[in-house]
């Protein structure tokens, strides 16, 4: 069955799974997901998610299988370890430098499975402050939205298998040994609080340094992903950490977080976020539906002022700046950390004009303020352009003012036009033209580079979701194989038991000094012992799979029809006789024959005959 993300009869099985037990799975990427529910139907020979559906009305009892394969459980201690050793490094270091010695580390893994990345990180912070400190000093909050996984990751106990990338000296001093476990130290497991949370719905955990989140957000959507980072954002303190995994590189996020190791994909708070950048948050980590009609019209408004090939920035009535679009920042050279910065500490207050007493000015008088062929060289270009600074007081439906918007029109060209007309009247109107098409040249190629530049957003975010999706199928793998290994290693225990078992059985039938013949129902040779081989001279290769009656034996067969024929048919449970025959040694013998029936399961399988050389024993 081929997978097609707008299937919709599988919208109606994630509805279901939704009404029943309140799994919303709105925000996975959906190709994801159809390919783990996929191998559920496999297994129970469902060929389309409207018979998966109706599968599991059947049997409630499968919705916790699917539920297991939905939601992967992969993870292991010191998953990347050369992450993990720049994290103890680098990162941990930084944020004890910024609290005091009794102040509480709070750190926060959010889709932490069975929890061993909750256990290393508490292995990290025990080893540094030592464990007296850790006790008194340390919460770690792990979360996830599988119970099962919850409850395994609260009983700390794991495999040596599990325990593989811990090296030995921490193994032994964080672990506790039990028959055929190892279980996490009590004392510090008091410091790890597990505890279920949906990252999409759920309010994030508060006042954090360290929020550990590793590919648990390639398995969502792009809208999903901003509204979980905009909650992750809010949770952390203005110099807290966001540790994600390999496959998520926050490139689109930037206005949240800036990469400390991106290698390591290890990410610092920004926290002086501008106006815009607040709102985005309280929209995205707020209602659903409110926030996702905030967040457009905020990206509406945004974009719209980006694109402005003008340069605009807006100030605020404290005497801050706001907002910067992408012409402004390029020509006064302002970075996302120039914003919420008061204007005077700024190259743009004096140059190219004197802009706080026009600020004022435009405050007191209340209309716009302009300013013509102002003189301004760019950075890093020779030849100055001259601009119209015109300044805008911005107010609220009340009259109240809020601030000023002041945007510098570039008029280079039409100041070049009037050098022209007076020197010629005769010119003007090549020089008109002249203007009106680089114009027009100017206009199309921005939108060609915007063009360019759009493309070029939505290849990366391409390439970020099929690296999010090849992650994901790596983790399936990994659990696959896990789920094959366990499988081999119960197959490996059953084949020893029978080697054990076979052997015991072999020992046995050696050290019978009779010769033993099994037969089945059809009276075939089913095994002929080495006893047998000592009386008959036949070996056991030659005679099993023959119909006993034709085997040419020293052993009068024919006088034992009678007591097989009533061992088979259950007249008699045994017959006991001596009859006269000649052994391999071509020697006349008494051969005593106890015959039986062969009893399997409480039903009659076959026959068993012991053979007995009694020539040399006293008849009784």
């Amino acid at each position: 069955m081929a997978i097609t993300p707008d299937d919709p009869t599988f919208e109606v099985l994630l509805h279901y799974l939704k009404q029943t037990r309140g799994f919303d799975f709105t925000g996975y990427k959906r190709p994801s997901l159809m390919r783990l529910a996929k191998k559920r139907m496999q297994i129970v020979g469902a060929e389309s998610f409207t018979q998966y559906l109706d599968y599991l009305e059947a049997n409630p009892l499968e919705l916790n299988h699917l539920f297991d394969a939905l939601l992967l459980n992969v993870t292991t201690f010191f998953r990347d370890l050369p992450a993990w050793n720049y994290l103890t490094q680098e990162i941990i270091p930084r944020i004890l430098e910024m609290k005091p010695d009794n102040e509480l580390i709070r750190v926060w893994t959010a889709g932490c499975a069975s929890g061993e990345e909750a256990y290393t990180i508490a292995i990290i912070l025990a080893e540094i402050l030592g464990e007296e400190a850790f006790r008194s000093r340390v919460k770690i909050y792990a979360t996830d939205l599988d119970e099962d996984a919850i409850t395994y990751g609260r009983l700390a106990t794991y495999t040596a298998r599990q325990l593989g990338n811990i090296p030995e000296p921490l193994r032994e001093k964080y672990f506790e040994v039990t028959r055929s476990a190892y279980i996490f130290r009590h004392d510090l497991r008091r410091c790890v609080i597990f505890g279920r949370n949906n990252l999409v719905q759920d309010a994030p955990i508060g006042h954090l340094d360290l929020l550990i989140c590793r590919n648990t957000l390639m398995y969502f959507n792009a809208e999903t992903q901003s509204r979980v980072l905009a909650r992750f954002h809010f949770a952390l303190k203005d110099r807290g950490f966001l540790f994600v995994g390999k496959a998520e590189m926050l490139l689109t996020h930037a206005n949240l977080f800036t990469p400390v190791n991106l290698k390591y994909r290890i990410f610092a708070k920004l926290s002086h976020v501008t106006l815009r950048d607040r709102q985005f948050v309280l929209a995205e980590a707020g209602n659903t539906e409110i926030g996702n009609h905030t967040l457009r019209n905020i990206r509406l408004r945004d974009e719209a002022i980006e694109s402005l090939p003008i340069a605009q920035i807006v100030v605020d009535i404290h005497g801050k700046l706001a907002i910067a679009n992408r012409q402004a920042r390029i020509w006064f050279n302002i970075s996302n950390s120039d914003l919420e910065r008061p204007l005077q500490d700024l190259e743009v207050s004096y140059r190219p004009a004197e802009l706080r007493s026009l600020i004022q000015k435009a405050y007191t008088e209340r209309r716009p303020i302009q300013l013509n062929h102002v003189e301004f060289s760019k950075v890093g270009e020779s030849n100055p352009i001259w601009l119209d600074i015109e300044i805008l007081p911005l107010m609220d439906t009340q009259g109240e003012l809020l601030g000023v918007l002041v945007v510098f029109q570039d008029a280079t060209r039409y100041n070049q036009l009037q050098q022209e007309l007076s020197r010629s009247t005769q010119e003007v109107e090549t020089a008109y033209e002249e203007l009106q098409s680089a114009n027009e040249e100017l206009e199309t190629t921005n939108e060609e580079l915007q063009s360019t530049n759009e493309e070029l957003e939505t290849t990366n975010e391409e390439l970020q979701s099929t690296n999010e999706e090849l992650e994901t199928i790596n983790e399936e793998l990994q659990s696959s194989n896990e789920e094959l290994q366990a499988t081999n290693d119960e197959l490996r225990a059953r084949t020893d038991e029978l080697n054990c078992a076979n052997a015991f059985l072999e020992s046995i039938l050696t050290s019978l000094q009779m010769g033993m013949v099994v037969l089945n129902n059809r009276l075939s040779v089913q095994l002929w012992n080495g006893e047998a081989v000592n009386l008959w001279g036949i070996p056991a290769s030659e005679v099993e799979g023959y119909f006993f009656f034709d085997l040419d034996l020293g052993l009068p067969l024919e006088q034992l029809r009678e007591p097989v024929r009533e061992c088979q048919t259950g007249v008699s449970n045994y017959r006991d006789m001596v009859l006269d025959a000649i052994n391999r040694r071509g020697r006349a013998i008494r051969c005593r024959v106890i015959c039986t029936p062969l009893i399997v399961a409480a039903q009659q399988q076959g026959i068993i005959l012991l053979m007995e050389d009694v020539s040399n024993k006293q008849q009784p």
